[in-house]
């Protein structure tokens, strides 16, 4: 076991979904081993209300429940979200649902029953994504793991929000991110001001020595695909 690599689960937020209480308690248990932030829900409805209400990077969730299934959940998360990983619980009963969810992007599948060896498999399999380096060009990369953004010859430095506000207009390919969705990612439970947003954007645009970050007035933000 990487225990090393495992480490840097400790502060991102997960969802677990399964509504089956003696289950879920086992796998909520399992993951406060790995996670400081654990949620939990019994069905794809709730799962929704506290995906809106807290937006964890990672969920893993059983496909068949009885009220709001993980068909129905991932559907919804995927109208508007591209980025948050989903790692789904499944049976060999459960091949039918299988086609339903190919073009949802679904992060990982684990065969049931969940063990502790297909769980951190799954997680390892996870972080190995999140440290590989992602183009944002053909002339820059970003290092999640440094917090460095590379350009031709150069090296620049990342505090931990300018990195993610980067990996997030990369994970919209185009798409223009919302005030709103800045605003839940990076501003909490606090009301990000119009001042507070410019100052952020400005200081990010300061450091990259090109201008990829283009801004749509009154809707958000798109990375530039140069």
């Amino acid at each position: 076991m990487n225990v090393k690599a495992l480490e840097k689960l400790k502060e991102i937020p997960i969802l677990c979904v399964e509504d089956e209480d003696g289950i879920r308690n086992t796998i909520v248990a399992t993951l406060k081993y790995y996670f400081d932030t654990v949620y939990e829900a019994r069905n794809g409805d709730e799962a929704y209300e506290i995906y809106q209400d807290y937006h964890p990077k990672i969920i893993l969730t059983d496909i068949q429940m009885n009220k709001g299934n993980g068909i129905e959940l991932v559907k919804k998360i995927r109208k508007n979200d591209l980025n948050t990983v989903i790692i789904m619980l499944t049976a060999y009963s459960n091949e039918e649902y299988l086609l339903d969810l190919i073009n949802f992007n679904i992060n990982h599948f684990i065969l049931k029953p969940l063990n502790l060896k297909k769980l951190t498999d799954a997680l390892l399999k996870y972080l190995k994504k999140q440290s590989e380096p992602i183009y944002l060009n053909h002339n820059m990369f970003l290092n999640l793991d440094k917090r460095e953004l590379h350009y031709k010859n150069e090296v620049i430095f990342l505090r931990k929000r300018e990195k993610d506000f980067l990996k997030m207009l990369y994970d919209k390919k185009g798409l223009v991110v919302s005030y709103y969705e800045i605003e839940i990612a990076f501003w909490n439970e606090k009301e990000m001001t119009e001042y507070a947003l410019k100052s952020f954007i400005k200081e990010i645009r300061a450091k990259i020595p090109i201008n990829i970050i283009k801004n749509i007035p009154q809707e958000g933000y798109f990375l530039e695909q140069l």
